[in-house]
């Protein structure tokens, strides 16, 4: 059995993730969490695993070491005769040509800076993974307080960044470019902690629904509690005043709900078309409002900035760039040789607001085809955590989060962020592990045979 300083790593470096990992700008905090990564993944690879991988897991990471690879290749150089006659790259092949200079050998990737730092950002979800797949440090229900306590630490935060008087001015916003007058908390978009209130609200159930067999004395007050952070959860959504938050908020506490009801209720077939029809109905509301936007429909036929617009542009790139991708991180520098000129405005779109299409830009037709499977793998293990009860209820926590994060995935970019990129990380480990129900959970699901006095 992993001793409690071992079981302590994974909720440790999640919480960790959370108040550090909010936003690109944190070029230290990010690189701390960087560095404790690389130790984390070097620790796994040494170690000398207890138990076999599930073929789960094996797959996830199978997957996951596919797609450092695909990136990899992007930064190797290839001779001129190759690169210059990939799509659009012939126009940089000319500019060597009119400096009077011999067309070097160049990467697939046009920003292989860019690039190069974009696979750093996998580090930290590489490393709760291994973690926890390899490592086994971690329990389900510490993961979900290490996961609340960072929320509601954010919600603090945040009720702190509202109230300041110069918000503009306050200190309290962690990053230059950020949300004033919003409860951000400790992210610098308002719809990144937006995810992060909606990721809380399945653990929150899944723990009540853990707590169901400690006794009545004990679940009333584990219920109690979990009702009171939900009410405060709700009151960060209120501070945060994302559109995206409240969405979304929806259809995961409709989802949620099935974690608590019993596996024989009625409602449950009810509740599942109902979280459906929420998911799709709070990325059409989504997808119709401008970047920036609060409210439905708020310049949306109009704006440069619409989502409609930014991917008519991204998809008109990636057409261009197939089938081998403009590589990982270059979207920021293509999109504007894209824009129409009479559109352009001072401000600059540093991302597609819809992460499939930004992905199909960068990674071309071989990263649709790592997606597509991603996504196979990730609908064949919520699948098996619904279909399974020994599982248990924060397998099917992950679920619903990590649906919430690839439904925002369609209007927003929140996995470019350390803190969500390694909570959905988490969530995928808690699907990929045979043990997502630790062993008292499993006994629990069993029969009883004889009568149990407490």
């Amino acid at each position: 059995m992993p001793s409690v300083g071992r079981i302590l790593v994974a909720p440790v470096y999640l919480f960790a993730c959370l108040v550090l990992g909010g936003s690109a700008q944190g070029i230290w905090q990010n690189m701390v969490l960087q560095l404790a990564g690389i130790a984390i993944i070097a620790w796994a690879a040494m170690a000398k695993g207890d138990e076999p991988l599930s073929p789960a897991a094996r797959q996830l990471l199978l997957i996951a070491m596919t797609a450092i690879a695909l990136v990899g290749l992007q930064l190797v150089p290839l001779p001129a005769s190759i690169w210059a006659n990939l799509g659009p790259r012939e126009s940089v092949a000319a500019g060597f040509a009119a400096l009077g200079m011999a067309v070097p050998a160049e990467p697939l990737s046009l920003t292989p800076a860019a690039t190069l730092d974009s696979l750093l950002g996998i580090i930290p979800p590489l490393a709760i993974v291994c973690a926890m797949l390899r490592l086994r440090a971690y329990r389900p229900r510490w993961l979900a307080i290490a996961l609340i306590a960072g929320t509601l630490a954010g919600i603090a935060l945040g009720a702190m960044q509202v109230a300041s008087s110069t918000a503009e001015l306050s200190p309290l916003y962690l990053y230059r470019e950020t949300n004033p007058g919003a409860g951000v908390g400790f992210f610098a978009n308002v719809n990144h902690m937006a995810t992060l209130l909606v990721i809380a609200i399945p653990f929150l159930a899944a723990i009540v629904a853990a707590a169901r067999t400690t006794g009545m004395q004990r679940y009333s007050a584990i219920v109690a509690i979990a009702a009171g952070l939900g009410i405060v959860v709700v009151v960060g959504l209120a501070l945060n005043g994302s559109l995206a938050g409240w969405g979304l908020a929806l259809p995961v506490l409709a989802a949620s709900a099935l974690v608590v009801l019993p596996p024989a209720n009625r409602l449950r077939l009810w509740v599942v078309a109902l979280t459906g029809l929420l998911f799709i109905a709070a990325i059409a509301v989504l997808q119709s409002t401008a970047i920036g936007s609060g409210k439905i429909g708020e310049h949306a036929a109009t704006s440069a900035h619409s989502r409609g617009d930014i991917l008519a542009t991204t998809s008109r790139a990636a057409a261009d760039f197939m089938p081998l991708g403009s590589g990982l991180g270059s979207f920021r520098a293509v999109y504007p040789l894209y824009e129409q000129p009479a559109q352009a405005t001072p401000e600059y779109v540093v991302h597609a607001h819809n992460d499939y299409a930004e992905l199909a830009l960068e990674l071309g037709l071989p990263g649709i085809l790592l997606m597509l499977l991603f996504l196979g793998w990730w609908s064949a293990a919520v699948w098996r955590a619904w279909r399974t009860p020994e599982t248990g209820p924060f397998a099917r926590a992950a679920a619903i989060a990590s649906a919430a994060v690839l439904a925002h995935s369609f209007v927003d970019f929140p996995l470019r962020t350390a803190a969500i990129g390694v909570c959905f990380a988490m969530c995928l480990a808690l699907l990929a592990d045979s043990r997502a129900a630790p062993p008292a959970e499993k006994k629990a699901l069993r029969k009883r045979r004889h009568v149990e006095f407490k």
